[in-house]
């Protein structure tokens, strides 16, 4: 290459830009503090999430598993929680009696701690592809996504493992683009986020598949004969059979009834391919039973849950991708790279459509494809700001609309707190729109604040109370028992109790009878309501059917 056509190759200006300024790294690390900062002030303040008793029950199983031996078998006949990893809940149950916390609280500040890693591992990713710019952007858009941030505390089987996956991710995108001489740090991340994976979830084998994907993409093409085909595999046999080491270990580990037979993880799979029981979920105002779901219905939900900013940062890397490929600039490293985010982001959604397994709870069994998605985006964007930036006033504009959006964003999360998780965004009206729509409170995070708020509206009457009262609450019992006056009782038994306390998902408000004399709201949403009932009398106390 000529001086002359050297110079020209470093001005033309590329789609993902390798930058070098440290100053998306300083305020990418000053994001990362800040959301330390929010986990640490703000993790005492969420409920108890449906799973969360027994996930913890099987977490201090296992544990009992290991320390007896493994003799203790209670773990892989409780429930059906062998069909999934403890990674998570054993770490929980270890650290239970070394901390001072309750438990509640030390699974949710564990649960923001992974999730503030996989942020963390989603700004990597962008930032190896594209650059500090995009790490920056992807950490936040992540922050900025309400099924993310809202979703740290709570949803500590999702998080964990989206966290675990985008690590995957991470790791695989750096391996492939390395595959002549595989570093072994790379090998070493890559075993242990794909055994972390596997040792949360089965899903994790999805990980699994971008893996073996991405490497038959970038070996096929180089082998002309059987020769070339025998030298790589000399090559590589040593470096994947560590990793499949590392992942075996760890998934054994945290997942033991996973190697207690060979078939068992094939069966963990089968199994959770046609999952599904008698429970309803709500899309666009319709319910559904949950195998009866639209194939759209993971699709429709992203839509309505994503903010706009994600939302465009995807639509502007898909038009800067149909550029790329119709000038014939899609060369096969770029392709390389960019392959296991691709695969990571892309395949979940494929695979739903394909095979239309039962959903509900919206994206929360798909929050794994949150992160690569958000990574996606951030690409798109900073493609976007890499062709405008020759142009002082239109970067000015297009930074002053990426500011605004992420500014309101930001403010209606402010908002909503503690339940970020409820956010929609304004294609469908926000929250407001969403509600009796669309599911918003589905792991009743709010039980914590309506317990607390009885407490507070009798706090007089609970002193003359010669028999205590009785509270029954649409969901488990512990979620509001454990903030509730000692004086209370909860009963299973809702018609003879005198208060009821529900979130208004589904309907299940609906179903009691009663004054309401309490709610927990966030933008003019009820999100749990409480009733005093006890001046009704007669057919007025039973349940009543919920119309659909």
């Amino acid at each position: 290459m000529s001086t002359i056509d050297a110079k020209r190759a470093r001005a033309m200006p590329s789609p993902y830009p390798l930058g070098s300024s440290r100053y998306w790294d300083v305020l990418a690390s000053a994001l990362l503090a800040a959301l330390l900062l929010f986990v640490v002030a703000t993790f005492q303040q969420h409920g108890i999430s449906n799973d969360e008793p027994v996930q913890h029950t099987y977490g201090r199983l296992l544990l009992d598993f290991y320390s007896s031996g493994f003799t203790d078998l209670r773990a892989f006949d409780y429930l059906n929680l062998h069909l999934y990893g403890g990674l998570f809940d054993i770490i929980a149950a270890a650290l239970e009696p070394l901390v001072s916390l309750s438990v509640w609280d030390l699974r949710h500040l564990l649960s923001a701690l992974f999730g503030i890693g996989g942020i963390v591992f989603a700004g990597l990713t962008a930032r190896y592809i594209a650059g500090p710019r995009a790490g920056c952007l992807a950490a936040v858009l992540l922050g900025l996504t309400g099924a993310w941030s809202g979703a740290l505390f709570t949803h500590t089987k999702d998080v964990p493992f989206a966290a675990a996956m985008i690590a995957a991710t991470y790791f695989t995108t750096r391996l492939v683009s390395h595959l002549h001489a595989p570093r072994r740090s790379d090998l070493i991340g890559t075993g242990l986020a794909i055994g972390a994976a596997l040792g949360l979830r089965v899903g994790g084998l999805f990980a699994v598949i971008y893996l073996l994907v991405s490497l038959a993409v970038v070996l096929v093409p180089r082998q002309r004969n059987l020769a070339d085909w025998q030298q790589t595999l000399r090559q590589l046999w040593a470096p994947l059979a560590l990793i499949a080491l590392i992942a075996l270990v760890v998934m054994a580990l945290a997942w033991p009834w996973s190697v207690m037979g060979w078939h068992n993880l094939f069966d963990a799979a089968t199994q959770f391919s046609h999952f599904s029981f008698d429970m309803k979920t709500q899309l666009a105002g319709r319910m559904y039973e949950i195998g009866d779901v639209p194939r759209t219905y993971l699709l429709w939900y992203l839509a309505v849950r994503l903010p706009e900013l994600l939302l465009a940062g995807l639509a502007l890397g898909t038009v800067l991708a149909a550029r790329l490929l119709w000038q014939r600039q899609v060369t096969a490293t770029l392709l390389t790279t960019l392959l296991p985010v691709l695969l990571a982001g892309l395949f979940p959604l494929a695979y739903t459509l394909a095979t239309s397994p039962a959903l509900y709870n919206g994206i929360r069994h798909f929050t794994f494809v949150v992160p690569p998605l958000a990574v996606l985006a951030a690409l798109g964007v900073d493609g976007l700001l890499s062709r405008v930036r020759a142009h002082r006033v239109v970067m000015l504009l297009v930074t002053a609309v990426l500011l605004a959006t992420g500014l309101d964003n930001l403010l209606l999360l402010v908002r909503l707190h503690p339940y970020q998780y409820v956010a929609y965004n304004h294609l469908i009206g926000g929250t407001a729109g969403a509600y009796e729509r669309y599911e918003l409170d589905y792991w009743s995070d709010a039980a914590r604040e309506s317990a607390l708020l009885l407490n507070h509206l009798l706090r007089d009457e609970l002193g003359s109370a010669p028999a205590g009262l009785t509270v029954a609450f649409c969901g488990e019992s512990a979620q509001v028992n454990e903030f509730l006056d000692p004086r209370f009782r909860v009963v299973r038994d809702w018609p003879s109790a005198d208060f009821y306390i529900s979130a208004t998902q589904t309907g299940c408000d609906r179903v009691m009878g009663g004054t309401i004399i309490g709610e927990v709201s966030r933008e003019d949403v009820p999100l749990m309501v409480i009733k005093d009932r006890r001046e009704l009398v007669g057919p007025d106390r039973l349940v009543l059917p919920l119309a659909h």
